[in-house]
This record gives structure tokens, C-alpha cells and sequence, in this order.
């Protein structure tokens, strides 16, 4: 019976946690397909916990306190108070007590994947530099462009933002940055209608792709030091600075050594955790299978 329920808590905390994390919302909130991936992906980590945390190794380790209220604190963040924390929590049928015991299990298996992979020893600079040279294109940098930029909206409810009054504002901006280009970051702050504007303007350093497809295009035209024309969007009428280019490189084996050599290790790591697990959960099929 007893462990019925802490079977059904286990359950109701992982679904709830998979709602937020997942769906961001609650489990009564979810879809009946998105309750059925909840629900099967609950049970399979279920499976999983149950297999890892009946293993030796998992009498190696044990989960700190502080590591254990820190977790629950990061759960509780999610919510806008302590009472609608408690209100999930009743609503899900967990309590206080359950929830840390669950919270607990979780960040026990965490420690039990830990602990295995701990005996992988760190790829040395050896490896890691037979890696880089093997794979040159995966160190490649594309290239980027410092980019400033001043928006101004259209939006026909406001007489000023109108279509034509906007493209007016805007072109009146771009000739008083053409006669004085030290002065886009002003023109920016004092007019541009962009969150930028706080900076200035400076939305940094981009590379292709990542702006607007009509801003990307020009942008990547420019030359550094370049004013653009005035370009339409469906969000408005907006100038771009491109301040610098930064071409294409590869990342030298210097800047990226240590963090290569981290990488590795952590993948060796991976593939260990896999390793044992496989193994493990393969221990009860064949006890079933006999």
C-alpha cells in the first residue's frame, strides 16, 4: 500500500514537472496529447529511477541538504507566491513531504550518473589536439557584424507614426546622422522606438541570420563605417550603422583547448552513463524473459 502511494506521488510531482518544464503550464492545463507524452515520459523515467537507484552505487552517494533545499527553492521559483505554489502542489495531490522526497530521488539518480562516469579520466591535451586537427570545420567562425540600428514604427492609430509620417521621421533621422555620423547613438536614445535605444541604438555583434530577412540582407552588404538607406519592415522604417566586420576565421587551438578538452571528457562521461545503463536495464528483461 505504502508503496502504491509513493509510486502515485512520484507520478503526480513528475507530471507536474513535465507541464511546467515542458508545456509551461499545469497538468490540468495540458492537452490530451500533451498529457499522454507527460504521462509516457513519467513512466519512463520512473522505470529508469527505480532500476538506477536499486543498483550498489547508489548507496555511494547521497544528496546534501543544501543541494536539496536549493532544488525545491528553484521549483518554488516558478510560481508567482507561496500560495500558488502550495495550490499547485494541493491540486496535484503532493504536499511538502512528498514533493522533497521526489525532488530527492531525482537528484539521487543525478548523483548515481555522477558517480559512475567519475572514474572517466579527462581527455588530455594529446586527444584533444588530434581532435581539432581532424576537424577543422567544426572551429570555424562565421563572420559578424557590429551593427547599430533606430526604428521607427507604423502604427496608423498614431498621427506621427502613420506610414508616410514615419518614413518622413525616419528619413529626417538619416540625414542628420549622414551630415554627423558621431551622432547616431543620440539620434538613437532620443528617437529610435527599438529597446536598443537604451544602448544607443547597439543591438552588437550578429551574424547572418539572426536580424529581420530584409535588415540581414543589407547588413551584410555594408561596408563597415556605413549608414544603409532606410528599410521597410512589416515592423516599420529602420536605419542601420554597421559599426564593424569581423571576417570569418577558425578559433585558434589556444582559445579553444581547455574548453575542448572539457568537451570531450564530458562526452566520454555520456557514453559511460549509457554504458551502465543499458546494462542495467537489461537485467530485468532478461529475469522476465526466464
Amino acid at each position: 500500500m505504502q508503496a502504491e502511494m509513493a509510486r502515485a506521488d512520484t507520478i503526480n510531482y513528475r507530471l507536474l514537472r513535465i507541464a511546467s518544464e515542458r508545456f509551461g503550464t499545469n497538468p490540468d492545463g495540458m492537452s490530451q496529447q500533451q498529457a499522454q507524452e507527460a504521462t509516457d515520459i513519467a513512466r519512463r523515467e520512473m522505470f529508469m529511477e527505480q532500476a538506477i537507484l536499486a543498483q550498489p552505487e547508489a548507496r555511494q552517494v547521497a544528496v546534501p541538504q543544501v543541494e536539496l533545499d536549493s532544488a525545491i527553492q528553484m521549483i518554488r521559483k516558478r510560481y508567482e507566491s507561496d500560495d500558488d505554489f502550495d495550490e499547485a502542489l494541493a491540486a496535484n495531490g503532493l504536499d511538502q513531504e512528498t514533493l522533497r522526497n521526489s525532488v530527492e530521488r531525482e537528484l539521487r539518480v543525478e548523483a548515481v550518473m555522477n558517480y559512475i562516469s567519475s572514474s572517466v579520466e579527462t581527455v588530455d591535451e594529446t586527444e584533444a589536439r588530434l581532435f581539432y586537427y581532424l576537424h577543422p570545420e567544426k572551429f570555424e567562425k562565421e563572420e559578424t557584424r557590429v551593427v547599430r540600428h533606430i526604428l521607427i514604427t507604423i502604427n496608423h492609430e498614431f498621427k506621427e507614426n502613420t506610414e508616410a509620417a514615419a518614413r518622413d521621421r525616419i528619413e529626417t533621422i538619416r540625414s542628420r546622422v549622414q551630415k554627423h555620423p558621431h551622432r547616431f547613438e543620440q539620434q538613437a536614445l532620443q528617437h529610435s522606438e527599438c529597446p536598443s535605444a537604451l544602448q544607443g541604438g547597439l543591438i552588437g555583434e550578429v551574424k547572418k541570420g539572426t536580424l529581420y530577412p530584409e535588415l540581414d540582407e543589407v547588413l551584410f552588404q555594408m561596408k563597415a563605417g556605413q549608414l544603409s538607406e532606410v528599410i521597410q519592415t512589416d515592423n516599420g522604417f529602420h536605419i542601420l550603422l554597421c559599426e564593424t566586420i569581423k571576417p570569418a576565421s577558425k578559433a585558434s587551438l589556444s582559445d579553444v583547448l581547455p574548453a575542448l578538452q572539457e568537451q570531450l571528457t564530458q562526452r566520454q562521461r555520456v557514453r559511460e552513463q549509457k554504458r551502465w545503463l543499458k546494462q542495467v536495464l537489461s537485467v530485468p528483461q532478461k529475469a522476465s524473459a526466464e
